[in-house]
């Protein structure tokens, strides 16, 4: 499946990009998540949360695509 991943804030920043497509065969955020740590090594010591179609998930929901965001922490106010 094809999988846009949009990256925010301190992401954007390590990934050094806003935005990557991505074919994936994976079937769950944590797979793509494996895949995107041995990519980006930096993102191992990251906190971040997971959007799927702009909704947020954990690492066991199963992958349907066709949008990722990484998000880091907000921090209220």
């Amino acid at each position: 499946m094809k999988i846009t991943i949009k990256y925010f804030g301190q992401i954007a920043e390590i990934t050094r990009q806003d935005e990557e497509h991505l074919e994936f065969s994976g079937t769950l955020v944590s797979d793509l998540l494996e895949t995107l740590h041995s990519k980006y090594e930096l993102l191992q010591n990251k906190d971040f949360q997971v959007a799927q179609n702009q909704e947020l998930v954990n690492t066991n929901t199963e992958l349907i695509g066709p949008e990722i965001a990484l998000l880091p922490p907000f921090s209220g106010g």
